[in-house]
């Protein structure tokens, strides 16, 4: 998915979901703006232990403008090949309905609230000319932790690694959730909370009741929404965790670089940065059949998504996400459709063994199977999934092997007519 466009929407909602509803329009010459810069940037300079190497740039334009420039990013050629390619594995998992147009999706979502954004590439920080006051003010102190951060890191980079989502994920966790906690605490009515005892839960779930209040955001498909709402909630959730332990002026020297870091501390806060819990790289030799159209990580978070969505269960998609040592998937076009292979390593064979089990009974719910007969201690489950009038018939391969010492789980689900002749998972390769 787009992260760009992804966290225009998702900032939108969570704007307009946390902040009390101030006057209805700001003045018409803007000049208020440059007060509420003036105010907030001495703030944030002090919460982040940095200051702003060049006084940031402010500059207002029409909600049309605004709209456009992120309509332009969902066009860019980049951005239709991840939404693309994000499109057919979410519908080869039964995350998001076939006939769902993921593109279409986000441009409405874009327009269903645009409030501002800060562009890396112009430097500047742009608002919806004429927004209610305290949204403005909220946009406002979001993005100017945005353009602080550019001034350490090169966000434009983040943004443009899309080869490795689960990383890309990772970093924009840090970015967007160090905006949301600064804005948090900035804010006089939120900021007495995170204080409080069991405040930042409560504002989380106050988060989350209000996705009514956006209702192209609410009808979304939940692996779409909760991919959103990630890098701001997960996010926030990590700084919030990290300047417990830490210096907050260390966070851009020191980025995650997995959502498996970003969610187990164990995972990323060891005594020494060399023993954290690194991915394993994955590389998928070409297929047998067809043409790779698409090829990414899930990573533990996505992972997740792909088991709630059909386990219906938080606690078990959890535990059979969290032993997850690395990925990478394919979508496949063959004649007969798309297929979709995903090579996962994990931590030990118990988890291994864990996945394998809970994915198989995700896939076999996905496909409204009845249980599965399976003898104690096999390693390979195989669903043949039947035609129905909307849907040719498929098959639905997993295996559990040993790769030079490491537990691996494969995963397939290609048409019945081209089946386990897709990949030779064989060939798969793993390092570091």
């Amino acid at each position: 998915m787009s992260r760009v466009s992804a966290s225009a929407a998702a900032l939108a909602l969570l704007l307009a979901t946390t902040v009390a509803c101030g006057e209805k329009s700001a003045s018409a010459d803007g000049s208020p703006y440059a007060d509420v810069v003036n105010t907030v940037v001495p703030k944030i300079e002090e919460q982040l232990g940095l200051p702003f190497k060049t006084p940031p740039k402010l500059e207002t334009k029409s909600k049309a403008e605004v709209a456009t420039f992120l309509m332009q990013q969902l066009s860019s050629e980049r951005a239709k090949t991840q939404i693309a390619g994000q499109q057919g594995a979410y519908r080869v998992l039964g995350l998001m309905p076939d006939t769902l147009d993921l593109a279409a999706l986000l441009q409405r979502l874009l327009e269903e609230q645009v409030i501002g954004y800060y562009d890396p590439a112009t430097k500047v920080l742009y608002v919806v000319d004429g927004a209610p006051k305290a949204l403005r003010d909220q946009t406002i102190a979001h993005e100017l932790v945005h353009a602080l951060q550019d001034q350490y890191v090169r966000i434009d980079s983040i943004q443009g690694a899309v080869d490795n989502a689960d990383r890309q994920a990772a970093a924009q966790a840090i970015l967007e959730g160090q905006a949301v906690f600064n804005q948090f605490r900035l804010d006089p009515n939120i900021g007495p909370m995170l204080r409080m005892p069991g405040g930042w839960d409560r504002i989380r779930d106050m988060i989350r009741d209000g996705q009514g209040g956006m209702p192209v955001f609410a009808s979304a498909p939940r692996a779409v929404r909760e991919g959103m709402l990630f890098p701001y909630l997960g996010g926030a959730d990590f700084v919030r965790r990290f300047i417990e332990k830490r210096k907050e002026s260390e966070l851009l020297t020191d980025l995650p670089i997995s959502t498996k870091q970003i969610l187990n501390d164990d995972a990323y806060f060891a005594a020494d940065a060399s023993a954290r819990d690194v991915p394993t790289s994955v590389t998928l030799p070409e297929p047998s059949v067809g043409k790779t159209t698409f090829t990414n990580s899930f990573g533990e978070f996505e992972s997740r998504l792909i088991l709630v969505q059909h386990l219906k269960d938080e606690a078990l998609a959890r535990r059979a996400a969290g032993g997850l040592d690395g990925d990478k998937y394919a979508v496949i076009n063959t004649p007969s459709g798309d297929a979709l292979a995903w090579a996962t390593v994990w931590d030990t064979s118990v988890d291994a063994a864990d996945f394998l089990d809970l994915m198989a009974d995700a896939t076999r719910r996905r496909y409204e199977m009845g249980r599965l007969t399976v003898p104690s201690g096999a390693t390979t489950r195989r669903l043949d999934i039947v035609a129905t009038p909307t849907r040719a018939a498929r098959t639905v391969i997993m295996s559990m092997v040993q790769v030079d010492g490491r537990p691996v789980v494969y995963f397939l689900d290609a048409p019945a007519a081209v089946g386990e002749r897709v990949l030779d998972f064989k060939r798969v390769t793993f390092g570091r």
